[in-house]
């Protein structure tokens, strides 16, 4: 077999290594291509390409050893030292799950013995009567972290990039599924499962390739809040410690939650509308609205609607935490007035807490109903919600 195939061979051997990994991390242009199918036709093959190039070089490669040539040898030598570094580069150092790792333990914590600050942003999940808090800073780094409420084993999701915060079940066609940070696509963490190698979005919850292209993961509802407006809200709940292991790590995402990151994938635009300016969006199935959080922020609370959906925004004042409700009662669409750590409906007067329980007046016991709602970078909700309507219009 001819030489040139060797060098071809290392060459193309080169490329792969590099491609395979450059289309699925968050490096220059590689976010913007639609190129999801390469990307995981070179990762589920990577085995098998590399078995075939490594036997096509096989017999040149045997023949320059054996030769005369000491220049050769010595080209040869430099080459193949050039593709084991790479090799080890991209296998063993930028591969995500190489990167960001799973803590080694999880323990929880009740708000007596709980270390995290109260300032901190955490995603809530209530189940079966039993509540919990997962800090972004935590996750943000895991990424995900498994664990369960009673009975019912949940995946709580992060992705610092497009800043979502998702909670799935992790049951895949009726069996319990184990998940690794494979990469992202369109600067969104994706997970690929144990069993099929299929690759998932963490956004939404959906598989985007291999075997079960097409199927979701049941998201499991969760909100976004300051810790201390979690433990008003759940006085008993237990909340997500730091694994010591990775203290210098996390220590280095501690003003993530307020925008202030230094990286520039994960650093707040302030101006609205930019490509990373924060905004509250909310998705009922036919209908998605984007709502400006520097506006919400002014505004702390906003009268909206989708079609046949009545839509009430509260911000709280410590700027962070944020409710969506139906705001229609008693099939009256209401109207609110902040008052203070409290909204005040205009038609009765009564009082109602940022819960979104009334507490005082004539419609005492009532209960405004959650709507989902997230708090994202623009550019990661409109990417996954192309038809969402801006508000205010940015025209």
């Amino acid at each position: 077999m001819k030489k040139w195939m060797l060098y071809l061979s290392f060459i193309l051997l080169i490329i792969f290594e590099c491609l395979r990994v450059y289309l699925i991390m968050p490096m220059p242009g590689s976010q913007t291509f639609n190129s999801i199918d390469l990307a995981y036709f070179l990762g589920a093959n990577k085995n098998s390409i590399r078995i075939l190039l490594y036997l096509i070089m096989l017999l040149p490669f045997i023949k320059i050893i054996k030769g005369n040539s000491i220049w050769e040898k010595i080209g040869l030598g430099v080459l193949s030292l050039v593709y084991i570094a790479i090799f080890y580069v991209f296998t063993f150092m930028m591969e995500a799950d190489k990167m960001f790792l799973q803590p080694t333990h999880t323990y929880f914590y009740k708000i007596a013995e709980n270390k995290i600050p109260i300032d901190k942003l955490v995603i809530g999940v209530t189940e079966n009567g039993i509540e919990k808090a997962y800090p972004i800073q935590l996750i943000g780094y895991h990424h995900q972290v498994r664990d369960s409420i009673g009975q019912t084993p949940i995946m709580v999701t992060y992705c610092t990039v497009c800043r979502t915060g998702r909670v799935y079940s992790p049951m895949v066609n009726g069996k319990l599924e184990n998940f690794r940070l494979v990469g992202m696509d369109h600067f969104n963490a994706m997970f690929e499962d144990a069993t099929t190698k299929s690759w998932w979005r963490q956004a939404n919850g959906e598989c985007i390739a291999g075997p079960l292209k097409g199927y979701k993961l049941k998201e499991i509802n969760s909100e976004q809040l300051s810790l201390k407006a979690w433990f008003r809200k759940h006085p008993n709940a237990e909340v997500l410690q730091p694994d010591e292991k990775f203290a210098a790590t996390l220590a280095k995402m501690d003003s993530y939650d307020k925008g202030k990151s230094k990286s520039n994938l994960t650093k707040r635009d302030t101006v609205s509308w930019q490509f990373k300016s924060w905004v509250l969006g909310i998705d009922i199935g036919e209908s998605a609205k984007t709502y400006d959080w520097n506006y919400v922020e002014k505004n702390k609370i906003i009268h909206d609607s989708l079609p046949s959906l009545p839509i009430l925004i509260v911000l709280e004042n410590d700027s962070a935490s944020f409710h969506a409700y139906n705001r229609t009662v008693n099939n009256m669409s209401l109207q609110f007035q902040k008052r203070n750590d409290f909204i005040m409906d205009t038609y009765s007067q009564s009082l109602w807490n940022e819960d979104g329980i009334c507490i005082d007046g004539k419609l005492k016991g009532l209960s405004l109903t959650p709507i989902a709602s997230y708090q994202e970078y623009l550019h990661s909700w409109e990417y996954f919600h192309p038809k969402s309507k801006r508000y205010p219009s940015s025209k």
